[in-house]
């Protein structure tokens, strides 16, 4: 009974939500230099239709939300079939990753499910703590989804030169700017449930401000790795990307200012939406320049 699925249990792996996850993918996409296309496309499966989902669905089995959470508006309540299937995915996550790619990118996939275990699990719970809670989220879906993605795509290891280390410090800081925003209508279920975020410690006002200037680093490493590998114009390319995103961010938080209520669920999933939408465009553009 347990193994059996039901349509709650499938709506709480929230597999659309890997659409917000899916930029870091494309990122890695469009800088690869020897893109091996059947890896390439493993790679983009296991990650966002297994790790993510199970990584979602697990967090949702431990938290038990009934107040919104990414993607879902009014979540339903996990069973223990949740549990089960998020096992299952997992375990084909990590053996298709080692049959369809290669061993190397196996246990990168590993270690991913396993930092996302500890961030979530009651045991650890990593996420109640707001600076290593942070600092998981950064570096795991930032510089070291990078490296997961590039050594997928390409089907070999990830040499660390000026410009990886350049571009991976990039993505970690890109997260870092997104993260505690997605964190800022959940201050009162988090301090229930026993969590204190990192958006909590700094409030409405200081999430906002920790993001705009997370962003301005994370954009000077951008403008870093494009000189480095001699392609600046494409620097360019991201910041009319990123224009319409920081359109919204600045309309919201004058909003937030007048009113702490405006930094709310559906506030909070429409600047997701934009930046998504902005940043996926955008490396799927570099990604048709670059091929």
């Amino acid at each position: 009974m347990y193994l059996i699925p039901d349509r709650n249990t499938i709506k709480l792996l929230r597999i659309p939500f890997s659409f917000f996850l899916m930029p870091i993918f494309l990122l890695a996409l469009s800088q690869s230099n020897n893109t091996k296309t059947l890896c390439a496309l493993y790679t983009f499966l296991i990650i966002h239709l297994l790790v993510y989902p199970a990584s979602n669905g697990y967090n949702s089995y431990i938290d038990r939300d009934e107040t919104p959470i990414g993607g879902l508006e009014k979540p339903p309540l996990p069973t223990k079939a949740l549990f089960y299937l998020t096992l299952i995915m997992d375990f084909f996550a990590i053996g298709l990753s080692f049959i369809l790619v290669n061993k190397l990118f196996s246990i990168c996939v590993l270690a991913y499910i396993l930092a996302s275990r500890a961030y979530s699990s009651k045991q650890i719970r990593l996420k109640k703590y707001p600076l290593i809670g942070f600092l998981i989220v950064v570096i795991f879906q930032g510089a070291f989804t990078f490296l997961m993605c590039t050594i997928g795509i390409t089907n070999s290891e990830l040499q660390l030169t000026n410009a990886n280390i350049l571009i991976m410090l990039a993505c970690s800081l890109q997260i870092a700017g997104a993260y505690p925003l997605t964190q800022i209508y959940q201050h009162k279920q988090d301090v229930a449930d026993g969590v204190i975020s990192l958006s909590y410690k700094l409030g409405y006002k200081g999430t906002f401000l920790f993001t705009a200037f997370m962003f301005i680093v994370c954009n000077v490493f951008y403008f870093l790795y494009f000189n480095e590998v001699g392609r600046t114009n494409q620097f360019y390319i991201l910041q009319l990307f990123f224009t319409p995103i920081l359109i919204f961010f600045f309309y919201w938080f004058f909003k937030v200012v007048k009113n702490n209520s405006e930094a709310n669920f559906k506030n909070t999933m429409t600047m997701n939406s934009i930046a998504a939408l902005c940043m996926n465009l955008c490396f799927t553009v570099l990604f048709i320049l670059n091929n």
